[in-house]
């Protein structure tokens, strides 16, 4: 029989997401995505299998995980990294690292090891509840980011600047954070929903608000990442937002 005529059938109320063709993601699995089942984690085998299957699906980069974290952790990168070296995947690497050179050392010796450009991520708390609970001052912060991120830049490593928690922060203290990581080298910038808070609208607005305060005041090509959480079910619809505000990544983790 043929076909039946669908035309017209559907009408198309969203229109275009503006900014979307362009954006990238970041697979989180093999770090976030492994936090939570902690009882039983996936061989190295199936690991290696997840990083084939990221870019048959499409997917631009991946994080290897958090190196600095203990023995397990680097061996895993060092095994995912080598993957990738020997199977010459089309995959852009990163690994996670707080806002401290002894866990960029790790990030350094990985790259230098296989010979992969890996970024670091480098991460620290940039609400004042971090402050709070760190104990620590905004100078003292920002003396942190300037420290990890030159080092990890003299060492040949590309750094993304994390903002955790950046969408609790307020605004003087997250350009401040994000300036100092621009000066010291940081070529990307990343803002995390660490605890899930944000909205869509606050999302677009956080999204502008480092595009057009800090970005484009620095004169540099400073990429932007959105790394979200979805504590309230809203991590894809922040994603979204967070696209049509203009990142060019956004982070994302298989199962949640």
């Amino acid at each position: 029989m043929p076909s039946a005529d669908v035309t017209g059938l559907v009408f198309d109320w969203n229109g275009e997401l503006k900014s979307c063709p362009d954006v990238a993601i970041n697979d989180e699995t093999l770090r976030d995505g492994l936090q939570a089942p902690s009882v039983r984690e996936p061989p190295g085998h199936l690991k290696q299998r997840l990083i084939h299957l990221m870019p048959a699906l499409g997917i631009d980069a991946a994080t290897l995980g958090f190196p600095a974290a203990g023995p397990r952790m680097l061996a895993q990168c060092r095994l995912l990294a080598r993957e990738v070296a020997t199977a010459r995947l089309p995959l852009a690497l990163n690994c996670a690292a707080r806002t401290l050179e002894s866990d960029l050392r790790p990030i350094v010796e990985l790259a230098n090891g296989t010979g992969l450009t890996i970024e670091a991520g480098a991460f620290i708390r940039a609400s004042a509840v971090g402050q709070t609970v760190g104990r620590q001052r905004l100078d003292q912060m920002l003396a942190a980011v300037e420290q990890a991120v030159g080092f990890g830049v003299r060492n040949g490593l590309a750094v993304m600047f994390v903002a955790e928690d950046g969408s609790r922060a307020h605004p003087d203290t997250l350009a401040a954070l994000c300036r100092a990581a621009v000066r010291a080298g940081a070529r990307r910038l990343c803002v995390a929903d660490t605890t899930g808070f944000a909205t869509p609208a606050g999302t677009a607005r956080l999204v502008r608000f480092i595009r057009e305060r800090v970005i484009a005041p620095s004169g540099a090509a400073i990429a932007l990442d959105w790394h979200g959480h979805r504590d309230r079910g809203l991590a894809v619809a922040n994603c979204l937002a967070a696209a049509a505000a203009g990142v060019d990544r956004v982070h994302a983790t298989a199962l949640g």
